[in-house]
């Protein structure tokens, strides 16, 4: 009997040894993937950021835009744990794929953001600065991403191309509608040609 005991304790100690140095194992693994993930979320954070910028700049110089979209955040999750195992790079391509036709149909009939503010200034009767162009940007648009940093690009590109005006005050810098800017403004504003009498 105390035999038995002895090894039943000591198969009881080998299994918990094994156990902890699995949970341990296991601890360590979750926070080197957490870590890579967090790294990996950042890489993709900045280079949506730089390819919003690059699109810009792009509208901003007239190019024609390609059809190419960045990744969502949302198609860019990782799928819940119990997923992981299946082929994790496998199930999150198809996913980018099938999200990437929305964006595009969404943006297809969406204004240009060079549109946008070029729109909004001309509408304008007093000079307003990027950053408050860039605010009743966001407020008017929500569901956009307006960065102050590309709308003042653009604004600066709109300037180069005669759209705009940039006035100086002091230190800082307004931008007003140019005498064309204020025609086209007052054109689109018609809703209807007059009716013949």
């Amino acid at each position: 009997m105390p035999d038995n005991t002895t090894h039943t304790t000591e198969l009881a100690s080998h299994y918990i040894s094994q156990v902890n140095s699995d949970l341990d194992h296991n601890r360590k693994e979750q926070e080197r993937i957490t870590a890579e993930l967090a790294a990996l979320q950042e890489q993709l954070n900045i280079l949506q950021q730089d390819h919003t910028v690059l699109v810009t700049m792009q509208q901003a110089l007239g190019v024609p835009a390609t059809p190419v979209q960045p990744a969502s955040t949302e198609s860019a999750t990782l799928p819940p744990p119990r997923k992981k195992p299946a082929s994790a790079s496998g199930t999150r391509r198809p996913a980018k794929k099938a999200a990437a036709p929305q964006p595009q149909d969404e943006e297809a009939s969406q204004p240009t953001l060079v549109d946008l503010i070029h729109q909004h200034v001309s509408n304008q009767n007093e000079p307003r600065s990027a950053a408050e162009i860039a605010e009743a940007l966001r407020q008017a648009h929500p569901q956009r991403t307006i960065d102050t940093k590309v709308v003042r690009t653009t604004l600066e590109n709109l300037v180069a191309k005669n759209r705009v005006r940039r006035n100086r005050q002091n230190s800082s810098v307004f931008y007003t509608p140019t005498s064309t800017a204020q025609q086209e403004a007052a054109s689109t504003d018609e809703p209807q040609p007059e009716p013949a009498q």
